[in-house]
Parts: structure tokens; C-alpha cells; sequence
């Protein structure tokens, strides 16, 4: 019951909770002129049931909500007029609406050029990407892409309304948007799509290897358009989750955009807005209400641009004074999964001097890479300095691998006791109990003189 009517009913009501009836007793209705006018009587004071105050104050707040609500939603779809801010074009495949610019080789976004991701080397590119596909791409002829979409959730419902194309010449960038001005004309679209990709060395989307690119398949196979050859894919979502994953603050593009290249979107239209107001143009609405949405989606593409060239640059240089110590941890791991393991240990060591939390991981890395080197004192060594910054549970796993690096490397029995009895939460207490016993006998036998030496056959049973 909505509480228009519970209010209704409750006003009904009279005391004692029974239902307020008006006398109908022919009786009262016709009582004398002259006992009406005799001396009143005081009547007894009226009381408001609580319940009808307190439903007229819920009614009262719910309708000043819904006002509240109704207003916000006026002043956020509410365009100001103008014309499409997409010009209609004649293709060899059709007519095809466009929104085009192009940006000049000194355009910065944020604090980066557009231009530093023609300077990428392909090495270090598919280094990030952990992708040897990549090493081999000519990064001046790839091709930026990015959607917008009638839902995010995929699916042949789904239609990407906006496909924004980007790609240098020279060391310009040219912007290269193409709009769906109505449902069903799909088909002029995706052949110029595809006609550009024939002419790219690859893509490079954000999460477009999970999203654009497969949604996009789809509308290829069913407006029956051949799909075009799949070109080598770099997606950055991919890359800023490795990189930037110790800053705990998500890898969302916005973010990435403000926290890593300095640049704040003014205006920008929220993007689960965007299918709304695509809807609406095309129920009559006003053009001029997409000028955000083509807005929003040319800034992305800036914006890929500019983070292939910064990733790059922070990766090959590594300048640890300059750099956040959470990235610098990011780049090192990068690294080692590449198999990179000098690049990987100078990243590590500079991020150990951030101190706290990330100079434990930094260290705890460089000592991985150092044993693979075949140094064993270089990383005991570095596993005992994180040892001096590590804070309650951070401790048991670097004791652990003390415990493994005295015992196997280091044939130190006594050291690898040590540390063995303090890793209570690294491994299970049935674990924990047979390393501590198997140590204690190696340190008895070598307390006896018949330790085997090194390198040598290990005592026979019973002796």
C-alpha cells in the first residue's frame, strides 16, 4: 500500500482505532432551535494520531526528493542547441558521418606529448605487454581505438554508435570519429573501419581486447561484412594494471589520466550517461547533446596515445628520483616476468628506497633476482634488510626464505634453524615442525663431526 493511501485510510480513523462513522438518527438531526442555542459545553481537546504525522512528514520529504531528482535530471540532459557535430561524408561504401581533427606534433596531453608514442621501441613495448608478438610492430602506423556504445553489457543487443579512430602522420595526430547517425546503417561504417585496419601494423585499445574489439567482431558478422584480418593488440588496461597496481587506487582511465599525465577533465560527460543521451538524439533530441559524447570519446583517444608514450618513457629511462616507488616496485616485477632481470633489479633497488611497505616488496624482489643470478650472499643479504623495515606478519615470509636460501644455497644448517622458527605465519604449523626438525638433525650431525661435505654423498641410514 503506497502511502498516499495508508495516510487516507489513517485520516479515516477515529478513536479507539474504529472507523469514524457520521450519525444518521433522525432523532439529533431535528433537535430544537432553542437547544442549540444553549450554553456550550468545552469540548475535550482533538489529538493527531502519530501515525498520520509521521506518514504527511515521510510524504513531505519523498516529494521534495522527487523534485530534488527531477531537477538534477533536467540540468544534466538538457543540451543547448546546435547542429550534429558530425558532418556527413560520401564514401565508396556509403554515406558515413565523421567528426575529424588533427593535432599538431607539439600537443601535450596532460604532461605528455601525443608525439612521444611514435618514439616507442617495439622491445619495450611488448616487454610491458609480456607479449613477444608486439617486438616486431612498426608503432608509427598502429591504430588507436576506442567505442562508445549503447550498453556496456555486449551482446548482439549491444551497437557501438561511436567508433573513434586515431593514428599519426607524420608526428601529428589525426582524431577520425565515425558516427552512427541511425540504428541499421551500420554496413558504410565497418568497411571504412576495415579499410583503415588493413592499413595499421596494429591496435591499441584500453580493455579492448575483452570489450571493443570483440563487440565490433560481432557487428562485422552481423551486417555480413567481411571481418577484417585481427591485427597484433596492445591493450593498455593490461599494462597500467601491472605498472600501477601497488598505488590501490583501481586502473580506471580517468584515473590513470589525472594521476599519471596531470590532466583533469572539465565538463566531461559521465559515460553512464552516454547511452541515454545517444537514445534520446535518436527520439527527436537535440544534436548538440552528443557534443560531449564525441568530446569525451576524442579525449580517450588522446589519451591513449599519451600513456603508450609515458609508459614507455618511464620504462626505458628509469628515473628513480623522479618516480613514485609504487611504480618503480610495478616496472621492476614487469621486468622479471619479461625475463629482463637487469632492468628489473635496478627498478627493484630504487624502489627500495621509498621505504615502508614497498621498500619490503622492493627488496624481498631484489633478493629473487639475485638468487637467480647465482649470488646467495647478495640475497640473504638484501632479505636482511628488509627484515629491518618489516612490520608483524611481513616478517614470517622473508624468515622463510632465509630459512631456504641458508639451508639449500648456503649449507648453514644453524642460520636456517634460526630463521625456521620464525615462520610461524608463512607456512602451516605441520610444515613448520617438520623443516624444524629436519634442520635440528643436520645441526646435531654436524655438531658430530660426520656432516657430509659439500657436494658430497649424503650419510647413510642409521649412522
Amino acid at each position: 500500500m503506497d502511502l498516499k493511501r495508508k495516510l487516507a485510510r489513517l485520516s479515516s480513523i477515529g478513536p479507539g482505532g474504529k472507523p469514524a462513522v457520521a450519525s444518521s438518527a433522525p432523532a439529533e438531526a431535528e433537535k430544537p432551535a432553542a437547544a442549540a442555542q444553549a450554553a456550550p459545553t468545552p469540548e475535550a481537546p482533538k489529538t493527531q494520531d502519530p501515525r498520520i504525522a509521521a506518514l504527511r512528514k515521510m510524504l513531505g520529504d519523498w516529494a521534495e526528493r522527487q523534485e530534488m531528482s527531477s531537477g538534477r535530471r533536467r540540468a544534466t540532459v538538457a543540451p543547448p542547441p546546435g547542429p550534429l557535430p558530425a558532418e556527413p561524408r560520401q564514401t565508396p561504401h556509403g554515406l558515413v558521418h565523421v567528426a575529424e581533427r588533427v593535432l599538431p606534433p607539439e600537443h601535450h596531453h596532460g604532461s605528455a606529448p601525443l608525439a612521444g608514442a611514435c618514439d616507442v621501441e617495439a622491445p619495450l613495448v611488448a616487454s610491458l605487454a609480456l607479449d613477444p608478438r608486439l617486438a616486431g610492430v612498426d608503432f608509427r602506423r598502429v591504430l588507436y581505438l576506442d567505442t562508445e556504445t549503447t550498453g556496456l553489457a555486449g551482446g548482439t543487443g549491444t551497437v557501438p554508435f561511436l567508433v573513434g579512430l586515431a593514428w599519426f602522420e607524420g608526428r601529428s595526430l589525426r582524431v577520425h570519429q565515425l558516427f552512427l547517425r541511425r540504428l541499421g546503417e551500420e554496413a558504410p561504417l565497418l568497411r571504412v573501419l576495415a579499410e583503415r585496419m588493413a592499413q595499421s601494423s596494429a591496435l591499441v585499445t584500453f580493455n579492448g581486447k575483452s570489450f571493443d574489439w570483440p563487440l565490433l567482431r560481432t557487428r562485422f558478422v552481423l551486417n555480413r561484412v567481411s571481418v577484417p584480418a585481427e591485427l597484433p593488440h596492445l591493450d593498455l588496461l593490461h599494462c597500467s594494471r601491472r605498472v600501477f597496481k601497488h598505488r590501490g587506487s583501481g586502473t580506471r582511465l580517468v584515473h590513470l589520466e589525472e594521476q599519471i599525465l596531470g590532466h583533469r577533465r572539465v565538463g566531461d560527460v559521465d559515460g553512464s550517461l552516454i547511452p541515454d543521451l545517444y537514445f534520446r538524439f535518436l527520439r527527436g533530441g537535440s544534436s548538440a547533446a552528443l557534443t560531449p559524447v564525441i568530446e569525451h570519446n576524442a579525449n580517450d583517444l588522446l589519451l591513449l596515445a599519451a600513456l603508450l608514450g609515458e609508459l614507455v618513457r618511464r620504462f626505458r629511462t628509469n628515473h628513480a628520483e623522479q618516480e613514485d616507488p609504487r611504480d618503480l616496485l610495478g616496472f621492476a616485477g614487469v621486468a622479471m616476468r619479461a625475463g629482463d632481470h637487469e632492468r628489473a633489479q635496478s627498478f627493484a633497488r630504487a624502489a627500495a628506497k621509498g621505504g615502508g611497505t614497498v621498500s619490503v616488496a622492493a627488496l624481498t624482489l631484489a633478493s629473487q633476482l639475485s638468487r637467480r643470478a647465482g649470488d646467495p650472499q647478495s640475497a640473504v643479504a638484501l632479505l636482511q634488510q628488509a627484515l629491518t623495515s618489516a612490520r608483524g606478519a611481513q616478517a614470517a615470509p622473508l624468515h622463510l626464505a632465509l630459512t631456504k636460501l641458508y639451508e639449500h644455497s648456503l649449507k648453514d644448517p644453524t642460520q636456517a634453524l634460526h630463521h625456521a622458527r620464525l615462520t610461524t605465519t608463512a607456512e602451516t604449523p605441520e610444515e613448520q615442525r617438520h623443516r624444524i626438525l629436519r634442520l635440528e638433525r643436520k645441526v646435531a650431525r654436524g655438531a658430530r663431526g660426520d656432516a657430509p661435505a659439500p657436494g658430497g654423498p649424503p650419510p647413510r641410514a642409521g649412522l
